[in-house]
């Protein structure tokens, strides 16, 4: 209902099924026994085109009124959507059941609707539709500010007489009911909006005003020109339609014929559609279903596209046998490896370089560098398990096994990226060469998931701290070798390492440790 009736913004249930609630503007309501005759004359008013009136509540601040729920939404939704083509022989099944709602409505207890608009008439899933916010007078009233757009945009449908009148009934007249029904048949018939002017364009609050005063405001001819209303388009719809428009919003309300002369003219003119109404609905539900299939297929084309963008981001994050096991909803349980072999490097002096450096710059020169990294590990049987800052530590062994294979792999990618790293150049200081940092070594670690806000694939043992050792006791353009990487490496019997003797390592005394050089007959050789 206009001003004091919020349209379906909120649903509930009753007894399992859908309902619309429609709140009532008002601080407080008194249970009158006018009230009380409304909501009995609402309880015993049923039709198969009015919505069924549920129940109301008149306790603050929940007053409301519970009426049934249309899923498809108004008949102004409907004329807005792009999903549902109407036809004529839809227009016609629609218009009809206005009449036959309005035609019931009129001979009732409740006499008129006073509030007749598209947005008042709801379709159900079975695309009938049914007039709503008919009755309870007393919970009428303006609340909408006056002068204001969205008040002259609720009065598009007012007949004139009504728009004249001080204090105009809230239950209306018959004969506006016919105007208003009048200014339904041009929207349904042009879908163009309402009150649609083909040479004229009118806000809302002028078209109210040369209704109510007969012609446009700011025209003044003679003779004086006819009342405003809505245009006609002779190739939109029929002639004999455009002439029941003009008769239901005729200037004389004693000249607009009333719901039962208008259902008879209306089934003339609906004889000229050939099939019947029920081939017309059987046909409008499987151009729904048709086009529900495709709303579907579209969801789910989109669903699997997010699917495997988030697939593809969890094998970033963790190894691809560790994902499956997780999205499967396995738990991944910790799991020791005998032999694996461990690759750390940094950039000798990028504390330097950063100091010197903006954020952004620093940035940018991780990212381009570890892009290319990343690039040339693809092509190794190896596992990059994390990045912090200019450390960057690469697994091989896990967590598929490979044997001895894995001292091989890690060697052959340290002399790939030692020479990536030579040639690589820094955008931000093209004269300054990048100075990487390895360190190498082989031996057993327990690796597992840890955390659950940001899962991690973790490595943890002895061979872990070695590995970071051989690093940072190394120097610069050199790949350093534990003993025990060059046992494994030496099995191979095509690499080349040059012994460097026994260095002192924090926490681990003295080491024997070697230079790798390079390989026999590969790409990738170290300049010793």
């Amino acid at each position: 209902m206009e001003g004091n009736f919020q349209i379906y913004t909120k649903t509930g249930y009753y007894k399992g099924n859908l309902a619309a609630i429609k709140y009532i503007n008002k601080k407080r309501l008194e249970l009158t026994r006018t009230l009380l005759f409304e909501l009995k004359h609402m309880r015993d008013v049923q039709n198969e085109h009015l919505t069924r009136f549920i129940g109301a509540c008149i306790d603050a601040p929940n007053m409301c009124i519970i009426t049934e729920y249309c899923s498809r939404g108004s008949l102004q939704d409907l004329m807005e959507s792009d999903s549902i083509t109407l036809d004529w022989m839809f227009r016609y099944s629609l218009i009809t059941d206005i009449v036959k709602g309005m035609l019931f409505l009129h001979s009732s207890v409740i006499s008129s609707h006073g509030n007749l608009k598209s947005s008042n008439c709801v379709v159900d899933s079975r695309f009938v539709l049914k007039i709503t916010d008919y009755g309870v007078q007393s919970l009428r009233g303006g609340v909408v500010p006056e002068d204001s757009h969205a008040h002259y945009a609720r009065k598009l449908w007012t007949a004139p007489e009504l728009l004249r009148m001080d204090c105009p009934p809230p239950w209306g007249t018959q004969k506006g009911d016919v105007y208003s029904f009048g200014i339904i048949l041009q929207e349904v018939a042009l879908l163009r909006g309402v009150f649609h002017l083909e040479t004229q364009t009118l806000t809302p609050k002028e078209i109210v005003q040369a209704v109510r005063h007969g012609s446009a405001p700011h025209l003044t001819c003679s003779p004086p020109l006819p009342p405003l209303r809505p245009s006609l388009c002779p190739l939109s719809h029929s002639e004999d339609l455009g002439l029941l428009m003009q008769r239901c919003w005729n200037q004389e309300p004693a000249e607009r014929p009333d719901f039962s002369s208008i259902k008879i003219l209306l089934r003339k003119q609906h004889r000229g559609y050939g099939s019947n109404i029920l081939d017309n609905l059987l046909s409008r539900m499987e151009q729904y279903a048709n086009n529900l299939e495709e709303l579907v297929e579209e969801r789910t084309q989109a669903y699997h596209e997010e699917k495997r963008k988030a697939e593809t981001l969890l094998y970033q994050i963790l190894p691809h046998s560790v994902a499956e096991q997780l999205k499967r909803g396995q738990t991944v349980e910790a799991e020791a490896f005998d032999s694996v072999t461990i690759y750390f490097s940094d950039i000798i002096g990028f504390t330097a370089m950063s100091a010197e450096s903006t954020p952004l710059q620093v940035v940018t020169l991780l990212n381009d560098l570890y892009t290319c990294f990343d690039a040339i590990i693809d092509n190794f049987d190896v596992y990059k398990v994390e990045t912090i800052g200019d450390a960057y530590m690469v697994v091989s062994g896990l967590p598929v096994r490979n044997g001895k294979q894995h001292g091989r792999e890690i060697g052959r990618m340290a002399l790939a990226l030692l020479e990536a790293g030579d040639s690589f150049s820094i955008k931000h200081r093209a004269n300054q060469k990048l100075r990487l940092r390895i360190g190498i070594h082989s031996g057993p670690v327990c690796a597992g998931v840890v955390g659950l806000k940001m899962p991690r694939y973790c490595l943890f043992g002895d061979t872990v701290n070695t590995a970071s050792r051989m690093e940072s006791n190394g120097e610069a353009l050199k790949i350093h070798v534990s003993q025990a990487t060059q046992e494994v490496l030496q099995e191979f019997g095509c690499f080349r390492l040059q012994l460097r003797g026994e260095v002192e390592m924090k926490g681990k005394g003295s080491m024997r440790t070697y230079w790798l050089l390079g390989e026999e007959g590969g790409k990738h050789n170290v300049t010793a």
